[in-house]
């Protein structure tokens, strides 16, 4: 991830894309990146509210136009898909961020472990159909990814098998992405192990959070370093030129909340969706409107 510039103006949101994204096919070394960083934009906590705030009637306008686009046929949609380890701020993300949309025009879904009927089908079925239609922005709270991470790390599946996945969903993306006009933007939302600690400390101290408290987040803290390895593999092999993964640091949640919104606005503004003219006459149905008094 490429630092930014000295300055008082932030890199605008087209860039971040470029500057937050993991190099496709190229080694991927967590450690080497600080989850507490600001690599691009606002460098403190009253700027990425401001900067926040200031993309919401941006991101509406431009989801809205989506919409309309599709209405005279536009197959297009984006796909948003959050990753991270335990309390990196998937939910945190979806309620700050998809928040500034109009919920009309989203699609949510978070994946837990898959159900019966699920397993019965192959791991990519699930997915299928929960993807969004045309004119929707949809947002998966863990994905097919985690077939070849909880998977891997549990053992869930033999090796070959695993192996095999990340071939297939490199293909099912490029179809999704050739294909089916959806724009994926795959997020892994980068929380440091000390962070995690603080969070599920906060959970625990506060009964109004033992909701989201989960005894079996502790385990998953022992299997820390099998989880970052299965990041890594995911992460190298299933980055794409046709679906690239990003790279957030999520300790800052203001600076996560902010980073995910300018790569939607990024992705969403390079889609460039234009309302449908109208097939009436517009002056004849307002003059009759006026006539009727």
């Amino acid at each position: 991830m490429a630092k930014k510039s000295a300055g008082p103006q932030p890199t605008p949101w087209r860039e971040v894309p470029e500057l937050l994204r993991l190099p496709p096919g190229k080694p991927v070394d967590l450690a080497s990146y600080d989850p507490r960083d600001t690599p691009v934009g606002p460098a403190d906590k009253a700027a990425g509210l401001a900067a926040t705030a200031e993309t919401a009637p941006l991101l509406a306008g431009l989801q809205e136009r989506l919409f309309a686009a599709s209405t005279a046929g536009d197959r297009r949609r984006v796909l948003l898909v959050l990753q991270g380890m335990d309390t990196s701020g998937k939910g945190g993300t979806v309620k700050h961020v998809i928040g500034l949309f109009n919920p009309s025009g989203c699609r949510i879904r978070a994946f837990k472990s898959p159900t019966p009927e699920e397993l019965e089908h192959p791991f990519l079925w699930r997915i299928a159909k929960e993807l969004p239609r045309a004119g929707e922005i949809g947002i998966f709270d863990r994905s097919h990814y985690e077939d070849v991470l909880i998977a891997r790390v549990r053992e869930l599946a033999a090796p070959d098998v695993i192996e095999r996945r990340y071939g297939q969903i490199n293909n099912f993306e490029r179809s999704l992405a050739d294909d089916g006009g959806v724009t994926l933007v795959k997020v892994f939302l980068h929380i440091s192990y000390e962070e995690q600690r603080r969070r599920l400390l906060e959970r625990l101290d506060n009964p109004d959070k033992h909701w989201k408290f989960d005894p079996g987040d502790i385990e998953d803290r022992v299997l820390w370093p099998d989880y970052q390895r299965a990041y890594e593999t995911a992460l190298e092999r299933c980055s794409t030129d046709a679906a690239p993964w990003y790279l957030v640091p999520a300790d800052r949640k203001w600076y996560r909340n902010w980073a995910v919104g300018a790569l939607l606005l990024a992705h969403l503004e390079a889609l460039d969706p234009q309302y449908p003219p109208g097939d009436f006459d517009a002056a004849l149905c307002r003059d009759r409107l006026l006539s009727m008094g």
